[in-house]
Order: structure tokens, then sequence, then C-alpha cells
């Protein structure tokens, strides 16, 4: 069998290094996530330590907060952001990444030790189950049957009964278009 020049065989070397620390990287990468701050009920911001993701919770949508002055939040807003803040802010978190949103910004499931914090949300009625199309390769059918048992048991945003409007119905009717 014959050998590789010298030259070659260092380059197949760097090569597999190169590929081994990828690898490691990117599978260590979602253990050290530390969320840095709750925007609202279904956003957040994540550090690695290097950089900053902001992470838009995919499959599900909170009351929106106004983020301008004089102009009111959707009930349960404050509720809802408090409640994700409770469970994640300064905690590390694991993320399964779905692509990026129109804004940019990291569609993903967030776990906080194996709990899928998104259906969590749901579940406490703090959030309902995304209206637009889903992200690809995301099964929203746990959020569905989640939803249900919170509108049930009147949780959270379903308390309101009649009253309720979508975080999505809230955006449109309060674009100020």
């Amino acid at each position: 069998m014959k050998r590789l020049p010298l030259h070659s065989r260092v380059l197949n070397l760097a090569s597999v290094l190169t590929l081994l620390s990828l690898l490691f990287v990117s599978s260590s990468y979602a253990g050290s996530l530390k969320v840095s701050r709750v925007t609202d009920g279904d956003t957040l911001t994540v550090r690695d330590g290097r950089a900053e993701k902001t992470i838009r919770l995919v499959g599900i949508d909170a009351p929106e907060v106004s983020h301008k002055k004089r102009k009111p939040s959707q009930p349960f807003a404050q509720a809802a952001t408090k409640h994700i803040a409770g469970m994640v802010l300064n905690k590390n978190v694991e993320i399964k990444e779905y692509g990026q949103d129109r804004y940019g910004r990291v569609l993903a499931v967030v776990f906080l030790d194996g709990k899928n914090v998104n259906l969590e949300m749901v579940k406490a009625g703090y959030a309902e189950v995304y209206r637009g199309t889903p992200a690809p390769g995301f099964d929203s059918a746990p959020y569905w049957k989640a939803e249900e048992e919170a509108k049930a048991a009147k949780k959270g945003i379903w308390a309101q009964g009649e009253k309720y409007l979508s975080p999505r119905e809230w955006r449109r009717v309060n674009s100020g278009k």
C-alpha cells in the first residue's frame, strides 16, 4: 500500500480535527445557552458566552406587550412575560431550531431541564397555538391539545371568555393602520 506524502497526511489530519471541533462546538452549543433577557411571553435572548441570539418561541403566540408610551399592552401580556421569565431568566436552556422568522429571530423550542417551555406556556394559559403557517417540521399536535385543556380550565388568557382577542387579531386592531 502506497503511503501519502507528509503534506497530504497533515492536510487530512487538519481536516479531521476541524470537523471534530465543529461537531464538538455544535453539540455543546445548545447546552451552554443562558437566557439573558425576556422581551415578552414568546421572545427571549440567549447568550452562549460569545454572542447573543434572539429566540422566537416557535408554535406559540403570547399576548402582546406594548413598546409604546401610553399604549396599553394586551391583557395578560405582563403575566405571560413574568411567567416565562420566572421559568428561564438567567438559566441555561437548550433549543431546537426551526429556522428563522421574517425578522431574523431564531424560531425554536426552548427546553429547561428537558421540559418544553413553549408547551408549558400554552398549558399555563399564557399563550395560544400560533395561527399562522407552521414552521417546517414542527409538530403542533401536542400544543393544540394543551390549548384545549387550558381553555376548558379557563386558565390565563382563557379566563377572558368572549372578551378574549388573539394576539394576531390584537396586533391587527392596534397597528394603527
